[in-house]
């Protein structure tokens, strides 16, 4: 997803390797950012580890975190305060959200593992009048600008996975051990598709690889 040279995009993914961090959990401020100081129940589709929902508890009356593998619905239910008000589940994103409705919805890294617009869709369909849903999400690189920006990201990950390990390497964080995939649909797809399930969605390029959607339900 960048212009740079084979060899030195083999050095930077073996200096990534020896100081990994999640991109996922460098945008969980900015996403509390865009949601009321308190609010009653939340939903995090393909939770993970639950780092977010648990941040989410810290506002919420209640927080439902779903994904669809079991081993990290395990791992996140153990790294989880039996006083935090979260309740997490293995469930499918599509057929399997717990009843709601839900004053905010947030999906890292999950939307494109799933067909987007029935995904917008159903996850609307969840949100209660008023509601907040914050997605962040990877886009295929498509445009010049894609290329650049990705470019620009290389060394900044770099740097920032040094500065977070303190120049020390290290092991993966727990919540980078879900299983991945790469995204297909580009920006501007994801942009016109959105707008048709979404009217007023604000979407986003973002640094390190992602996007950003935001939609108020009225």
């Amino acid at each position: 997803m960048t212009v740079l040279p084979n060899r030195v995009l083999r050095a930077l993914e073996r200096f990534n390797a020896a100081y990994p961090w999640d991109h996922n959990a460098h945008y969980h401020q900015w996403i509390l950012r865009q949601l009321p100081p308190r609010f009653g129940s939340a939903l995090d589709i393909g939770s993970g580890s639950g780092d977010l929902a648990r941040l989410l508890a810290a506002r919420a009356h209640e927080v439902q975190g779903i994904d669809s593998d079991p081993a990290i619905i395990s791992r996140a239910q153990r790294l989880t305060s039996p006083a935090t008000p979260v309740t997490f589940t293995v469930a499918d994103a599509l057929t399997g959200i717990p009843a709601g409705p839900y004053d905010v919805i947030t999906c890292v890294a999950t939307i494109h593992h799933l067909p987007f617009t029935k995904a917008l869709s159903i996850f609307r369909r969840h949100l209660a009048p008023g509601g907040t849903l914050v997605i962040v999400g990877l886009f295929r690189a498509q445009t010049a600008g894609d290329y650049v920006l990705g470019t620009i990201a290389s060394p900044l990950n770099a740097a920032t996975g040094w500065l977070k390990n303190k120049g020390r390497r290290a092991p993966r964080p727990v919540s980078m051990t879900a299983l991945t995939r790469p995204a297909e649909m580009s920006f501007s797809d994801l942009v016109r598709e959105a707008h048709d399930a979404l009217p007023g969605a604000r979407l986003r390029r973002r640094l390190f690889w992602r996007y950003t959607l935001v939609w108020h339900r009225r």
